[in-house]
C-alpha cells in the first residue's frame, strides 16, 4: 500500500508541538502518525476508492472530534510564501528622512480638518451591470494614455505598493534609457524574491471615458520582469485618484475635478501580444 501514497518533501521544521517525535512520513520532528493530518488526506482518499476496507472496524463516530483535535497539535508544513509587490514610493519611499517626511505631510492633512471639497459617491448598482458579459475571472484591466500613445493591459493592483512598468512597455513607449532616474530601495515580488529595478520615471497618465478624464503625474518603477501586462497601477496612484474598482460590475470609477464621477469600462480580455500600445 506505501507505494499509493504520496510522500511530502523533507521539512527542516517542526511539525507539532511534540519536538521528539520523529515521523517517517515527514522524514522530520513534532508528531506522530496518530496526528499527521496530510496522511490521514490521503487514506481518507484511498478508502473512498475501495483500498483498506479490511482494517476498517466499527463506525466512525467521533472522527470529526478526532480531527479537530489531530489540528491543534500538527503544523502542517510551509515550504514558502506567496505576497504581494511591496517596495517602490508607498509611505514616502525607501529612507527613514522620506519616510518621517511623508508621516508629517499626513498628520498635518488630518489636523487641516474637513476644508476638502466633497466628492461626489462612487457606488456600484445593478444598473452597472446591464452591459457586462457573465464572466468568473476576469482581472481589473483599463486603458491609459501616457506620452500621447494608448497603453492597454493596465493591471488595477490594489495589493502592489508601487505603480510598475515593465520593461518592454519602456521600450515600447519609445522612452529614452536617460530618462530614467535612480532608484535606490528594493522591490520584492509574489513569492518574495527581489526584482532588478531599472530605475523610475514618472509620466503624465491620463485616464478617460471618452467624455471626462483625470490626468495625473505617476512614478513608475521599471523592472526588468517578463509579464502578461504593461503596467500595474497599485495603491498609490489608485489612493490619490480616489478610484473604485469592481470586478464584478466590470467597471472603475473616480471622481473628476468638476465633482462628477468619471466611469471607466474594463477591457475585456485580449489574446495574443500582451504589450499591445496604440
Amino acid at each position: 500500500m506505501a507505494e499509493k501514497l504520496r510522500f511530502p518533501p523533507k521539512s527542516n521544521r517542526n511539525l507539532g508541538s511534540r519536538k521528539e517525535a520523529w515521523y517517517e512520513f515527514h522524514k522530520g520532528f513534532g508528531h506522530d502518525v496518530e496526528h499527521c493530518i496530510a496522511l490521514g488526506y490521503q487514506l481518507a482518499s484511498l478508502i473512498k476508492d475501495g483500498f483498506l476496507k479490511e482494517y476498517l472496524e466499527g463506525s466512525q463516530e467521533g472522527s470529526k472530534k478526532e480531527i479537530t483535535s489531530a489540528y491543534q497539535g500538527h503544523e502542517v508544513p510551509v515550504h514558502g510564501e506567496l505576497n504581494t509587490i511591496s517596495g517602490g514610493f508607498s509611505g514616502g519611499g525607501c529612507s527613514a528622512s522620506k519616510l518621517k517626511k511623508y508621516m508629517r505631510e499626513v498628520m498635518a492633512v488630518e489636523a487641516q480638518g474637513s476644508d476638502q471639497p466633497t466628492e461626489p459617491d462612487l457606488c456600484f448598482t445593478n444598473a452597472d451591470l446591464g452591459d457586462v458579459v457573465p464572466h468568473e475571472d476576469d482581472p481589473v484591466v483599463i486603458s491609459i494614455v501616457t506620452v500621447g500613445r494608448k497603453v492597454h493591459r493596465v493591471l488595477i493592483d490594489q495589493g502592489s505598493s508601487t505603480d510598475v512598468m515593465f520593461w518592454v512597455t519602456f521600450h515600447n513607449l519609445q522612452l529614452s534609457p536617460d530618462q530614467l532616474r535612480p532608484y535606490d530601495g528594493c522591490l520584492f515580488g509574489f513569492v518574495g524574491d527581489q526584482v532588478e529595478v531599472r530605475g523610475h520615471v514618472e509620466l503624465r497618465t491620463t485616464f478617460s471615458n471618452g467624455v471626462s478624464s483625470c490626468t495625473i503625474s505617476i512614478r513608475n518603477l521599471v523592472v526588468n520582469v517578463v509579464s502578461a501586462y504593461n503596467l500595474f497601477l497599485g495603491r498609490s496612484s489608485l489612493n490619490r485618484l480616489g478610484t473604485v474598482a469592481s470586478r464584478r460590475h466590470m467597471k472603475m470609477k473616480l471622481p473628476s475635478l468638476e465633482g462628477e464621477v468619471i466611469i471607466i469600462n474594463l477591457t475585456k480580455r485580449r489574446r495574443g501580444s500582451a504589450t499591445r500600445i496604440a
